[in-house]
């Protein structure tokens, strides 16, 4: 795997979540009482990104364990010949107006959760998704894909659910700055 590509999506991953992290430092009745257009407080958004990225790193963990097991037997070095990350076409996830999204309910914030809570279950992800990146440093998570629904994505390897974690961040870091704004 080029070693400048994991270098981005590592850099992508670690600049968005640190992006994330800040908005833990505002006042509590911005974190709960700030709303757009009777939305999600932004307390909620932070909760409904931990919950989200709960069930993604879940088919990652997943792909990564099939994508090593299938590495251990089988040559992909071919797979890496020109391989990129559709940069454009996941881009467009981190874009609020890009596309109509419909979440699913097990996504919905409770507001039960402790910012404390959230932003500790936040830190354990984004050391996941690193701990993962590493066991795929050869270039491994090319060779298992699941489909992603999600703006019809269709079959998505490793490394592109990884990115799209990071955007549908992104996603929601652009929400959160709209919120601020009235």
């Amino acid at each position: 795997m080029k070693e400048d590509l994991m270098s981005r999506i590592r850099g992508e991953l670690a600049s968005t979540f640190s992006e994330v992290y800040g908005w833990f430092d505002m006042q509590e009745d911005q974190l709960h009482g700030l709303r757009l257009n009777g939305g999600w407080s932004i307390a909620e958004i932070l909760e409904h990104i931990s919950l989200t990225n709960h069930y993604l790193l879940i088919l990652i963990r997943k792909g990564a364990i099939k994508a090593l097991e299938k590495a251990a037997h089988e040559s992909y070095r071919h797979l890496l010949d020109g391989y990129d990350i559709d940069w454009a076409k996941m881009e467009l996830i981190g874009r609020p107006e890009a596309f109509n999204w419909q979440r699913p309910d097990h996504m919905v914030p409770t507001g039960d959760v402790s910012l404390d809570a959230v932003k500790d279950k936040l830190r354990l992800q984004e050391k996941e998704c690193l701990d993962l990146l590493s066991h795929l440093s050869h270039g491994q998570g090319v060779l298992y894909k699941t489909t992603m629904s999600v703006n019809n994505l269709g079959k998505l390897d490793v490394y592109h659910y990884i990115v799209f974690l990071v955007e549908h961040a992104k996603r929601h870091l652009v929400q959160m700055e709209k919120i601020v704004m009235i």
